[in-house]
């Protein structure tokens, strides 16, 4: 039975907001003149700062929830998958941060407006804002239904909606004014609570087994079911799993360079640095730092394994361990949070939840924004101002900037709608959805920057061709798309790092098969 919302927990959750308000008033710029201040906080962000904002950017609610979920029904593999993040860093620290801070881009796609043409920056941005709508709002959604459950005790429509469009104000409200300023500063805050709130979960629920740290290292790694728990690596090559060692090394090494370096929504974040050794540098500490957050989450859903299903480690007796509320799928942590957490600590981890939602959204709306402003209103704004001999003052772009936030928000908040009623039609997951989903425009991407960066081949129309089919390959590789079409067997049930493998190789052939103009993109010396 759920427990009722506390005053213990309301005080918790007034405390939360009165940190917020003050964080706000504080890190908030009272003047913010230029569009190089707005998207990319004047470009003089310390890298410790800079990897922190990467990294509440990138753990979202899906991974407060899914993290302890996987941890519950599987091993601690998930953790190797950060030696495939070190290659992408690593990558994208040599290769892209360089070339990007060399012609001072303030996105991501400018770069191939130097290779190809604006509208190949176009067509890229177009396929970063599609994909990060959908996985923006799919986040929201996730962590508006969390936030429904405890409380209001209901799944209904109407409270998963308000509680989608209090996270999405909240998040408008902390970047509107002061731009990424305030996102980053905001996001040592979310961070810290988002953190805070882990850890004292992961106290209780360590004080609430009875075993000892030996009896449940040896429980974990031996189980009834003959599992190791505590198994990291996985060498084998079964397709179908996506944290193998050859997964990692390949798909999840593409997913990585794709995230940090084709991504606004974390390139934003290096490219806000004052050069580009401090940009790689932030880009390092953020993958470093990834490991032990992750890993305490995973390690939460293995004591969970203990708690609900190892009576011989509990003295006898578990707990049952649920996955519904109200005929709504929900993770193991959920239901832990509903039935097991006392006042005070529930609200704690209902602001956790909260601030992961926060950081990752108003995170994404000042990338999109970055992006819509730059990439599609500015050239075009700039072109109709030269037609009419007009100049346009810089500080009009920042509050283009702030509209388009507004808009963005709004396409998020219905996209968290959609994901509402697609779940309830639908069997996947939503946390798959949400964890997956750009891998969607990644393919597409990593063809297009893996042409313009190591060939002189391409034209505008494999730009576009390359982004589309990217996109539909990945499409067609979703197993029950791909059983349904007849597709070789071995095709059926690849996870994702593969099929991003397979995307990328054809987004790459097809981006490079006409001849281009025999450029390459620009130099890191130049």
């Amino acid at each position: 039975m759920m427990l009722p919302f506390s005053m213990a927990d309301w005080l918790v959750i007034a405390a939360y907001l009165l940190l917020l308000l003050a964080g706000g008033w504080i890190f908030t710029p009272r003047k913010t003149e230029t569009a190089n201040d707005y998207f990319l906080a004047g470009g003089n962000v310390p890298a410790w700062l800079a990897a922190i904002s990467v990294l509440s950017a990138t753990q979202s609610a899906a991974t407060f929830l899914g993290g302890p979920d996987y941890g519950y029904h599987g091993d601690l593999t998930y953790l190797s998958g950060n030696i495939g993040g070190l290659m992408g860093a690593i990558f994208v620290a040599h290769v892209m941060i360089p070339r990007f801070y060399a012609i001072k881009a303030t996105t991501a796609y400018e770069l191939l407006t130097l290779r190809f043409s604006e509208k190949a920056t176009r067509w890229a941005g177009g396929m970063f804002l599609v994909g990060r709508v959908f996985a923006g709002g799919a986040r929201v959604y996730l962590a508006a239904i969390a936030l429904a459950m405890v409380i209001t005790g209901t799944v209904e429509a109407q409270g998963i909606m308000i509680a989608a469009a209090v996270l999405v104000v909240a998040s408008v409200m902390f970047t509107f004014v002061g731009g990424l300023k305030s996102v980053l500063w905001n996001d040592l805050i979310q961070f810290v609570v988002y953190l805070g709130s882990a850890i004292a979960v992961l106290v209780f629920l360590r004080m609430s087994i009875p075993a000892s740290t030996d009896q449940i290292i040896a429980g974990l790694s031996n189980t009834p079911e003959g599992i190791d728990k505590l198994k990291v690596f996985d060498f084998s090559f079964d397709l179908s799993r996506p944290f193998s060692m050859l997964a990692i090394v390949t798909g999840l090494a593409l997913l990585y360079i794709a995230n940090a370096g084709m991504d606004q929504d974390t390139t934003q974040r290096l490219l806000s640095c004052k050069d580009a050794k401090t940009g790689a540098r932030s880009l390092y500490l953020s993958v470093l730092a990834t490991v032990p957050v992750v890993g305490m989450f995973i390690v939460i859903g293995l004591l969970l394994y203990v708690f609900y299903d190892r009576p011989d480690l509990m003295g006898g007796t578990t707990a049952a361990a649920g996955n519904q509320f109200g005929g709504e799928k929900i993770s193991i942590f959920m239901h832990y949070i509903l039935t097991q957490l006392p006042g005070g600590l529930r609200g704690l981890v209902t602001v956790g939840i909260c601030a992961a939602a926060v950081a990752t959204t108003n995170s994404a709306l000042n990338a999109m924004s970055s992006v819509l402003v730059q990439d599609f209103y500015r050239p075009w704004r700039e072109k109709r101002g030269a037609m009419a001999r007009e100049t346009v003052p810089e500080h009009h772009y920042v509050q283009a900037g702030r509209a388009g936030m507004g808009v963005i928000g709004f396409a998020m908040f219905l996209m968290a709608i959609v994901s509402f009623y697609w779940q309830r039609y639908s069997s996947m997951g939503l946390l798959e959805f949400a964890l997956q989903v750009m891998v969607f425009t990644y393919a597409g991407l990593l063809g297009v920057y893996f042409t313009a960066l190591f060939t002189g081949r391409g034209t505008t129309g494999s730009v576009i061709a390359s982004l589309l089919i990217g996109f539909a390959t990945i499409l067609l590789l979703q197993p029950g798309i791909a059983h349904a079409i007849g597709l070789p067997t071995f095709l059926n049930g690849l996870s994702f790092p593969f099929q991003l493998c397979i995307g990328t190789v054809v987004a790459f052939v097809v981006c490079a098969a006409p001849a281009g103009s025999g450029k390459l993109m620009v130099s890191a010396k130049n």
